[in-house]
């Protein structure tokens, strides 16, 4: 099939550039003409793994192209996905604005028959504000084309986005247009031969449906979150609970690591933008907004931790801090609780001495007003020369099994900070280390 992909972030990439490998023809279109030179050369501006070889095999191929030209995508295409940013707006809710301007810039140009596909995370609703956008920019130019609207939300976890896609668990597609089902269905086809991962609901289900499942897993974060900070007030241990309750088939495994709190561009934004549509509706919502606020503090943890390694007073103390992106995998610092952690010892006095493999300069443009304040390392050794304490804010593969001994010696206080409890206490405080983790009593 042609089809085109407008908006070149974290979606737009991996979905114009799986659906190129399985022998599509797409061009992808970003505003962004310098950003778009840049994908020209094979260069991706996010990292993901897998996901510049791939691009720069279907580009060589020629089944992958990228434009500023929305001219050049209605003239090559009559499939769209819209995967365009949707930030959160001052009263939490998603700012769909570019989303209905890409609608409308097709608006202005389609002359046939045209599929519209909503791949952002939208709020319910925007589906139908997409058609009415096209409708009233085809009115104005006195054209009665018949055009398709389908919501198809992405479910993409970043550090293996490109898996998800490839492999996905489920296909989510909004709309009752059954020629939109139809080439939906062909176009999937690839990625489901082994069963069926399809299911059709209405758009607003679909819509609905994206928020509902990252506010569950942000929900479970949260939950044990605050049973970590219970099981440090009775003299438990959380990893001991998580694997407990976890073996439970009705419970399962997954998403109950306690831990310094979620980030990223998912699970905060997709929160809140359903705490808005609840307060839209005059609902309450209260378990959701208990898990932000959960997590909001959270975030502050660790630094309560070193304080308690450090004492109060954190005033020239230099703090080596590993991991900078919200997980592993990715450069992605949204939301990072590393930013919240970095601002608050910044402010108390405090020196950073930071290593990240992948995310250095995303962090430092994110921290920009503290530049000359942190010290970015090129190594995680290098982070803890000269330091009195190391905290572990991102459970980086290279994190999981450092020299406890040689931490020791190097760090001046000896303090551990173990946000993400990657270790084993017992054999961390064995090598002359002061371990603190995240509802770890024992």
């Amino acid at each position: 099939m042609k089809l085109a992909v407008i908006g070149t972030g974290y979606v737009g990439l991996v979905t114009g550039v799986c659906f190129a490998d399985v022998g599509n023809e797409v061009l992808c279109i970003d505003i962004d003409e310098t950003k778009v030179q840049r994908l020209l050369r094979g260069e991706m501006p996010i990292h993901e793994p897998g996901l510049e070889e791939v691009a720069q095999r279907n580009l060589r191929a020629g089944r992958l192209q990228f434009s500023s030209d929305y001219g050049r995508a209605v003239d090559h295409a009559d499939l769209f996905f819209i995967a365009v940013g949707t930030p959160t707006d001052e009263d939490g809710s998603a700012d769909v604005r570019h989303v209905e301007s890409a609608a409308r810039e097709l608006g202005r140009r389609i002359t046939r028959q045209t599929l519209l596909v909503v791949k952002s995370t939208v709020p319910v609703g925007t589906s139908e504000r997409v058609r009415r956008a096209v409708d009233e920019e085809l009115a104005a130019r006195g054209l009665n084309v018949p055009v398709a609207v389908a919501s198809n939300p992405e479910f993409l976890k970043e550090g293996a986005a490109m898996q998800d896609f490839m492999h996905p668990d489920r296909i989510l597609i909004g709309t009752d247009d059954r020629r939109a089902i139809d080439v939906l269905t062909e176009l999937y086809a690839p990625f489901q031969r082994s069963r069926d991962r399809l299911q059709v609901l209405d758009a607003r289900s679909s819509e609905l449906a994206k928020y509902a499942a990252n506010a569950m897993l942000a929900t479970r974060i949260s939950f044990m979150n605050e049973l970590g900070r219970l099981a440090e007030r009775l003299g438990a241990d959380i990893e001991r609970v998580r694997h407990a309750i976890g073996a439970d088939p009705r419970i399962g495994p997954s998403f109950l690591y306690a831990g310094a709190g979620y980030g990223g561009s998912c699970f905060p934004k997709d929160v809140r933008a359903l705490l808005a549509m609840a307060r839209e509706n005059l609902l309450p919502a209260r378990i959701l907004s208990a898990v932000h606020e959960v997590n909001e503090e959270q975030k502050h943890l660790v630094a309560n931790r070193l304080r308690e390694g450090l004492g109060s007073d954190l005033h020239g103390k230099v703090i080596a801090v590993w991991g900078l992106a919200f997980k592993p995998n990715t450069d992605d610092v949204r939301e990072a609780p590393s930013l919240v952690l970095i601002r608050e010892l910044i402010n108390a006095g405090a020196r950073v001495r930071a290593y990240d493999p992948q995310a250095r300069g995303t962090a430092a443009h994110a921290l920009q007003e503290l530049r000359g304040r942190i010290d970015y390392c090129d190594s995680a050794p290098l982070a803890c020369e000269g330091a009195d304490a190391l905290v572990v804010v991102t459970e980086w593969l290279e994190f999981r099994s450092p020299d406890f001994a040689w931490l020791a010696r190097t760090l001046r206080a000896g303090v551990l900070v173990d946000g993400r409890n990657l270790y084993e206490p017992r054999i961390a405080r064995a090598a002359g280390l002061r371990y603190f983790g995240i509802g770890r009593a024992l």
